[in-house]
């Protein structure tokens, strides 16, 4: 069975209506980055990033997967699908995808502030001050701030390194250590893009583009690539 190895980015999950701190100005939903998404900002005012966290997760609970989510789990009946993601939410599962591999967390989970290997499912929406883990710290975000390094990095480059397809999907590929993941495809596997600045993105490897948002390309990308495996 061939291996398709997906990689999304904030296009996809845009189109379900939650925002990134990319969008226009710079400005994640009005808070600088450096306000609510690096470490320095928990140590400096941890109810401040707790509360904005507190509201994306609401935001991401209220959401709803899209067509190209759901697209995207109509390769599995016929081939091996991995997806890494950048986005935090959790719309790939909710739309039905198995393997998900989340590379800057998930804010569904929480983790101890002091130690990350210690990480939990979050009753609700909130995460309260006074929320610990087991070994009494305060639990934070299960999210990769600004500054912090990227635990899955090893497994996505594995996985992509294993890849028969390469899908790229919303994403502009300038965010590090993401967008290496390109440089690990096999020389010999295909790679597509989606994304509707497709055509101004740089890659060194020769890439087929769709030049669609998520909801429209991912769809067509499905069947486009059921019509070769059927020739």
């Amino acid at each position: 069975m061939k291996r398709i190895v997906v990689l999304t980015g904030a296009g996809i999950s845009a189109e379900s209506g939650l925002k990134t701190f990319r969008d226009n100005d710079g400005l994640w939903e009005g808070y600088n980055v450096e306000d609510v998404a690096t470490p320095e900002a928990w140590r400096r005012d941890p109810e401040l990033v707790q509360r904005f966290y507190n509201e994306r997760r609401k935001a991401v609970l209220s959401a709803s997967p899209n067509d190209g989510h759901k697209a995207l789990t109509k390769l599995e009946e016929k081939f091996s699908v991995d997806i890494i993601t950048q986005n935090i939410d959790n719309l790939h599962e909710r739309a039905g995808s198995k393997n998900v591999l989340h590379l800057h967390g998930i804010i569904t989970k929480s983790q101890s502030s002091y130690d990350p290997r210690l990480i939990y499912d979050i009753d609700g929406s909130e995460i309260k001050m006074g929320d610990r883990c087991n070994r009494g710290s305060q639990l934070r975000p299960h999210i990769v701030w600004f500054g912090e390094p990227v635990p899955a990095m090893d497994e996505a480059i594995s996985i992509t390194a294993k890849a028969d397809i390469f899908i790229i999907i919303g994403t502009s590929l300038v965010v590090y250590p993401a967008a290496s993941l390109v440089e690990f495809v096999p020389e010999s596997s295909s790679i597509y893009l989606v994304d509707p600045k497709a055509s101004s993105i740089q890659s060194r490897r020769k890439v087929v583009s769709i030049e669609e948002t998520a909801s429209k390309g991912v769809p067509r990308l499905v069947e486009e690539i059921y019509s070769i495996i059927s020739c």
